[in-house]
């Protein structure tokens, strides 16, 4: 799988909010992220769309979360700036009509939807801001065969 820029800058702004707990600016959140502010813009936009933050206009205005940050998943930030977690081709996969040959392939995407959806649905913004991940995020990375790139 890869991690989109636009991705990682998302939950990198949700958890510079998470953080602050209070409204900041765009150039706040870009300064304190090293993030382009005109590309953190465009983001925050998305991920106002998606429900997941709120801006207030104004000399006082700002950006703030839109719910509790431990009600916000990493899932939640992907598939709002980059659509579902799993796609092939543009499609879904259980929507990909692969014949008798292809069968088994169809079943390898839905399970890795499956494994990418085990972590990513169960680790909130909340738990990324106060480095309070679950269990489960640490057991997946004790071996360290998984620290090494293939």
């Amino acid at each position: 799988m890869r991690i989109s820029t636009r991705t990682d800058y998302g939950v990198r702004a949700l958890i510079e909010l998470a953080r602050a707990n209070r409204l900041l600016s765009a150039e706040q959140i870009a300064t304190a992220q090293h993030i382009s502010q005109p590309f953190l813009l465009t983001l925050l936009a998305e991920l106002r769309r998606a429900g997941l933050v709120t801006s207030q206009r104004g000399k006082n205005g700002g950006w703030s979360l839109a719910r509790p940050a431990q009600a916000i998943t990493i899932a939640d930030v992907i598939r709002a700036v980059d659509g579902p977690l799993i796609n092939v081709h543009g499609s879904r996969p259980e929507d990909i009509d692969y014949g008798s040959a292809g069968h088994g392939l169809q079943l390898v995407w839905i399970a890795l939807r499956s494994s990418l959806r085990e972590v990513l649905e169960h680790v909130t913004i909340t738990d990324v801001a106060d480095g309070t991940l679950p269990p489960s995020i640490h057991s997946r990375t004790q071996d360290d065969e998984v620290w090494h790139s293939r």
